[in-house]
């Protein structure tokens, strides 16, 4: 779909002026940096923007920079990461931290296919932290952007691909402030769906989240959250703890402690079971 200079023109009135009326305010959009753009693209990834915050202001208390995470515990990461879920992001933005110390200096790249390397950031996640850290007019695409424009350009259609949206974001795109336009548009698709009950059903990409309560992702979140605060533990003792926070839990330990282990997450001994440090 090609767009015309009017059809542009009128698209970026729409959602500009939205946005001046109904800007939202976080911690990480006032006060711009590359670390605080990572920490808070890496923590929004499946989670929540309320959850955020919280913990957003949490870890830079505890994390203040590149330099001060690389040189944390892995102990003392899945600790304070507790809350946000999905464990191994808080894993993977401790190697970033790491790498970024050791091989760049402390200094973040600013090139997306770089930031592609880096282990828990994929394609979007490479080109947000770029528009919002350094203001690139980089392509990118998330569920409320992906809103937006099926809201907008694909009414009454179905199955629409992600390759069917990125030329006209492309097209849209405000080259000289990305950072404040993909603001604007994000802003704009929360209103799409919290207000008008806007969904994404017709995107080809469309997944419901598979239900927390009572799923092993909850057990491994358990067991991180009890190994993070008391170091180490014997296979029983760590069977029966987790017994107490999820006494209906169905899933196998042994399983659970398997694939953490396969993650780095954790260590496992003939003696004791502790967080990777």
């Amino acid at each position: 779909m090609k767009l015309t200079k009017q059809q542009v023109n009128d698209f970026r009135s729409k959602v500009y002026n939205f946005y001046n009326k109904n800007r939202r305010s976080f911690e990480w959009r006032e006060n711009i940096s590359p670390y605080r753009i990572v920490v808070s693209e890496v923590m929004l990834q499946q989670t929540q923007t309320s959850r955020v915050t919280y913990k957003f202001n949490q870890w830079m208390k505890a994390f203040p920079d590149f330099k001060i995470l690389a040189s944390a515990t892995t102990q003392q990461v899945l600790s304070c990461w507790q809350g946000l879920g999905y464990n191994r992001r808080g894993l993977a933005l401790h190697m970033l931290a790491k790498r970024v110390v050791g091989e760049f200096n402390g200094m973040l790249p600013n090139d997306p296919n770089l930031l592609e390397s880096f282990k828990g950031i994929g394609p979007n996640t490479a080109g947000s932290i770029c528009a919002f850290a350094f203001n690139k007019p980089v392509i990118f695409i998330e569920t409320n952007i992906r809103t937006v424009f099926l809201y907008e350009f694909f009414k009454d259609q179905k199955d629409v691909h992600d390759k069917q949206l990125l030329p006209l974001i492309e097209q849209t795109l405000s080259v000289s402030d990305s950072r404040n336009w993909y603001y604007a548009l994000m802003d704009y698709g929360v209103y799409l769906k919290k207000v008008l009950k806007v969904s994404n059903k017709a995107s080809r990409h469309y997944a419901t989240q598979s239900k927390f309560e009572g799923s092993k992702r909850q057990v491994r979140g358990v067991v991180v959250k009890i190994l993070s605060k008391v170091g180490s533990l014997s296979f029983q003792e760590l069977s029966e703890l987790v017994a107490i926070e999820l006494p209906s839990n169905q899933h196998c330990l042994e399983t659970v402690l398997s694939d953490l282990q396969k993650d780095g997450l954790v260590n496992m001994s003939k003696l004791d079971i502790s967080i990777t440090k």
